[in-house]
């Protein structure tokens, strides 16, 4: 038989004690998981922008450095590629590198995937194809793939100069952050 002092040093849980801690990380995982995907959901589309504004800068920096037209060229979901003009591939990224639940929600002008730069790092005024060039990318959840997300948007502009900026659209006008 177990002496007194003997069951007062016994240690350990018992059933009921780990059960109830169980159910507390189960409740507060439940209200974790939302904020979590909504997280990694702005992080999507925040790669999506960041990686578009880094093509646009690297188009624009060969097109300098080489002394010649560069097109950047946005392809499916958010899918881009860098080229001569001549069709010589630079550099291209995936729509799924990062940002696979990210699509380009609006590209203005609409019919536009296009924009030439020139030697000098500016746009010209239209494309080899004869059309506009692009100046303003919006970026969001595809909304096939996840129909009832909440994340935030955010756009690229490139100025007439060449020069690109991601901003946010649904930010204050007082916030350095707004387009």
């Amino acid at each position: 038989m177990l002496s007194a002092a003997n069951r007062i040093s016994a240690k350990g849980f018992t059933l009921v004690e780990l059960m109830v801690g169980l159910v507390v990380i189960a409740i507060l995982m439940s209200l974790a998981v939302p904020s979590f995907q909504t997280w990694i959901q702005n992080s999507q589309i925040r790669n999506a922008a960041e990686s578009v504004l880094n093509g646009l800068q690297i188009a624009r920096a060969e097109a300098v450095s080489r002394n010649a037209n560069v097109e950047f060229v946005m392809g499916t979901g958010t899918s881009w590629l860098v080229q001569l003009v001549d069709g010589t591939n630079i550099d291209s990224r995936a729509s799924d590198d990062g940002s696979s639940n990210t699509t380009t929600a609006t590209i203005s002008p609409a019919a536009s995937t296009t924009i030439t730069f020139n030697s000098f790092g500016g746009v010209e005024t239209t494309n080899k194809d004869t059309t506009n060039p692009i100046t303003q990318i919006d970026f969001d959840v595809d909304k096939a793939v996840l129909p009832d997300a909440d994340s935030q948007n955010l756009r690229v502009t490139i100025g007439i100069g060449g020069s690109a900026r991601m901003c946010d659209p649904n930010a204050p006008v007082t916030s350095p952050r707004a387009c």
